[in-house]
């Protein structure tokens, strides 16, 4: 006889209540986030980068692994947000934690007025117009070279220490601090989105957008709302790329960083909220690796490494060791 949970007899809300709950495997994978302090100091800048990028996979997946909602323009956000970040800091206003926040909404806006159209396409059309929006911001930051330094990036952006206590050096403590506390803010967030009745209903409309109004729940007014917060998420990405770099150039607005950090969410498994963190570390270390092997032929191996895991592993490494969990399972005494 099949057996039924008790969270499935509680319905939705008894659904989500067990999904909300911090399993040990989760308070252990952030708590081994803070051993490159202790095992790996040299290599701080690197984990930095490895959670700006975390950050950036999650807020695609918040569109494409639960909406599905598929973007090959999302670095339009995070550019956006680097350069609102550094342009603050060229003028007079280098506080980090302000900028961030002054970054993140601008970004937010521009994912407003962008969901205002995406939410009128799907599949084919809706990758042309998610491309064609990233390339043309990426040309206007361009020919506005008098404010952003076209092809010679942004010059002149200052970032005062954290809480006017943290410098952001060549080491890298404070970078790797601020950009790993950042992620787990945000990633609470996106936890707590997905896993309450507006998480749901996402779901619901990447599986039929269309019969989901007849549930209750307005498709369009839903895309919008989440295809801001992924915008917020990303402009916060680049802010603290910026920041944490005190560089900005037009690489932070093209479309290899959109297939980039789409790349990223196939490795690690898209809809699955730690496959975009995961992703970004096998991503980001692979390609330090690959890179210090053959600085030219690097994207090689990661194409291999990509076709592997499509191959092998269709729903992500985190999809693989799902699986391979549930066989564990079933063949355990």
């Amino acid at each position: 006889m099949a057996t039924v949970s008790l969270e499935a007899l509680r319905g939705p809300h008894g659904y989500l209540r067990a999904q909300t709950r911090w399993r040990r495997t989760e308070i252990a994978f952030w708590l081994a986030t803070l051993l490159p302090f202790l095992l790996f100091p040299s290599y701080l800048q690197l984990a930095s980068q490895i959670a700006i990028t975390a950050l950036f996979a999650v807020s695609l997946d918040l569109i494409l692994g639960y909406a599905g909602i598929v973007s090959l323009g999302h670095a339009a956000f995070f550019g956006l947000g680097a350069y609102a970040a550094g342009l603050i800091s060229k003028f007079g206003w280098g506080e980090p934690l302000s900028g961030l926040v002054l970054a993140s909404t601008l970004a937010g806006v521009a994912g407003y007025g962008a969901s205002v159209v995406v939410v009128r396409f799907r599949h084919l059309a809706l990758i042309m117009i998610t491309l064609g929006m990233g390339l043309l911001l990426h040309e206007a930051a361009n020919s506005a070279s008098w404010l952003t330094g076209g092809a010679d990036g942004l010059q002149g952006v200052r970032i005062r220490p954290l809480l006017e206590l943290f410098s952001f050096d060549l080491w890298g403590r404070a970078a790797y601090a601020y950009a790993l506390l950042m992620l787990f803010l945000t990633f609470l967030v996106a936890r707590r989105v997905i896993n309450s009745p507006f998480g749901l209903s996402l779901r619901g409309i990447r599986e039929n957008a269309v019969r989901m109004p007849a549930l209750g729940a307005p498709s369009r007014a839903h895309v919008r709302k989440v295809y801001t917060i992924a915008a917020v998420m990303a402009g916060m990405a680049g802010a603290l790329l910026a920041q944490t770099t005190s560089t900005v150039s037009l690489e932070v607005l093209s479309f290899q960083r959109s297939a980039d950090v789409l790349v990223i969410l196939i490795l690690g498994g898209a809809g699955r909220l730690y496959g975009g963190i995961l992703g970004a570390i096998l991503y980001m270390v692979a390609r330090d690796q690959f890179s210090g092997i053959n600085p030219q032929y690097w994207y090689f191996w990661i194409g291999l490494l990509l076709i592997a895991v499509v191959l092998f592993l269709p729903n992500g490494i985190l999809g693989g060791l799902g699986r391979a969990a549930a066989w564990w399972r079933r063949v355990s005494p």
